[in-house]
């Protein structure tokens, strides 16, 4: 069984901890750790994207951001994200590679394979500047069926217009913007 640490609001461990299956039956707040793996191409930044297993438990057969996972009880956000990067796709990194750029909370109440999912997250937002070579890249096929360069403002374009083959959130594509001065209109650097 996989546990994970309840949160308060800011998503400071309460002391508690739930079974995974739980915390997203009942909408009990736990922690994430997303990673955005980015390049340069042409001018204009890319972004790594991983396409989700038809049988994971939310958002089957969805593109998603690069690496993303659930906080393990008692491990830090920066530990999670590695060990989800190296899992999901086979991708080595170290702490002083990541840049901790945000944290988004979300809330969502959806129907997956029939059963309801309520997810109450707290989202710590990291960004990895690698041009990750597809070839190096080893799926876990599990969690992921693929993952693929995409242009970044095309994605946000696609996600404001609820273009469904993405289960991104578009205020994390925002905070990476931000991150990164890129205009999402032009997506260019400015």
């Amino acid at each position: 069984m996989e546990y994970f640490d309840v949160v308060d609001e800011e998503g400071r461990p309460t002391g508690e901890t739930v079974e995974r299956s739980r915390a997203h039956r009942e909408g009990i707040l736990h922690r994430t750790a997303h990673l955005w793996i980015t390049r340069l191409q042409d001018g204009k930044v890319q972004i790594l994207l991983q396409k989700r297993a038809m049988d994971k438990d939310s958002f089957p057969g969805c593109w998603d951001t690069s690496s993303a996972g659930h906080i393990p009880a008692g491990q830090e956000p920066e530990d999670s994200c590695l060990r989800e990067l190296q899992e999901e796709l086979g991708i080595k990194a170290e702490k002083k590679d990541l840049v901790r750029i945000g944290t988004l909370k979300v809330g969502f109440e959806m129907v997956f394979h029939e059963k309801p999912f309520n997810d109450r997250e707290v989202v710590s937002l990291f960004h990895l500047n690698k041009d990750v070579d597809l070839k190096d890249v080893h799926v876990q096929k599990e969690e992921i069926d693929t993952a693929a360069w995409f242009d970044l403002q095309s994605v946000y374009q696609d996600i404001i217009h609820h273009d469904e083959r993405y289960c991104i959130m578009k205020e994390s594509l925002e905070i990476l913007a931000g991150h990164l001065h890129v205009n999402l209109a032009e997506g260019e650097r400015k």
